[in-house]
């Protein structure tokens, strides 16, 4: 799957990679019914040609695209919104009411990635990003339902990886895109065709007890399937709920056995690793270690910033 231009994954949803970091670390979804199609998350804006061309491949013209849906306004998930809009001018944003303001003026998303990052990792990790006008974006409100062709898109706040975030519920293919909500389970040569999967509680807003009440909420809809940003397509998401629930408690509950201190950080970093490593390696023994460290290791540093962040809130 990695590498394609799309895959198509049954019920009119394809996924694109959006070529962020690497191949196989975030996607977009198209969902395509009767005509009309629905851009879920938007990537960077190195994504858009991508999209654009998956577009073209699939027979449709620009004004086939009704809407572009970023779960949340981080920029691997809506750093394209701008650029996409322009180029697709029949298409509505459809945003949480949090976000929608980050992009309109996304100066303080810009500013704050910098800050994180430094200027020459922002371009070439997100290039440009480009105002959406007010007037072309619908307000995500909790319960929001859209009809694409013959389906209707139901919207869900699921706040606790940010507070800004939606799910988007497909009943004809009884599945949910996720965005980070469900975690990320990359597609890794190492583990074959199984899949590993770990929560994301990168900063600013981890919300431990609002995340698992998040995934509740999503299991309550007994889906089929999810379709995670980080990355593609997992069946039978009971499969892997509890795993998720369980790294989340147990990694609160050793950050919060930390005594603050200019180390803490690393500490956290170390320990999540550790146990990752370690609960992996108990799953797949003959599995390649190494591969798998590396892949996983820029989102352990982001999930023990995270867990930092989330310490120093309640110590506040």
């Amino acid at each position: 799957m990695i590498g394609h231009p799309q895959q198509h994954l049954g019920y009119g949803i394809y996924c694109i990679d959006a070529q962020y970091v690497k191949s196989g670390q975030a996607c977009c979804y198209l969902l395509v019914d009767d005509g009309e199609v629905a851009i879920i998350e938007t990537g960077t804006s190195h994504t858009v040609s991508a999209i654009s061309e998956a577009l073209d491949s699939l027979g449709l013209a620009a004004d086939a695209v009704r809407y572009v849906i970023p779960t949340h306004v981080h920029l691997d998930h809506a750093g394209g919104a701008g650029l996409l809009m322009q180029r697709y001018p029949e298409a509505r944003l459809v945003v949480h009411p949090r976000g929608a303001r980050h992009l309109v003026d996304p100066a303080k998303l810009v500013a704050g990635v910098i800050a994180v990052y430094g200027e020459s990792t922002y371009r070439s990790l997100y290039g440009e990003l480009v105002a959406v006008p007010e007037d072309r974006i619908i307000s995500a409100e909790d319960g929001l339902r859209l009809n694409l062709g013959g389906r209707t898109l139901e919207f869900r706040h699921t706040p606790g990886h940010a507070e800004h975030h939606c799910c988007i519920w497909d009943k004809v293919s009884g599945g949910w895109f996720t965005g980070d909500t469900f975690g990320l389970a990359y597609l890794t040569p190492a583990l074959g065709s199984d899949r590993f999967i770990m929560p994301t509680t990168t900063p600013v807003q981890f919300a431990p007890e609002r995340l698992l009440s998040s995934l509740d909420l999503l299991m309550s809809y007994r889906p089929r399937r999810v379709y995670l940003t980080h990355y593609s397509l997992l069946d039978e998401p009971e499969n892997y709920v509890m795993s998720l629930r369980e790294q989340i408690n147990v990694w609160c509950d050793m950050a919060l056995s930390l005594e603050a201190g200019p180390e803490r950080e690393s500490t956290i970093y170390k320990r999540i690793k550790a146990l990752t490593l370690t609960r992996i390696q108990a799953h797949w023994p003959d599995a390649d270690m190494a591969m798998i460290e590396q892949d996983l290791d820029m989102d352990l540093e982001l999930n023990a910033q995270g867990l930092e962040v989330w310490l120093q809130r309640q110590q506040q």
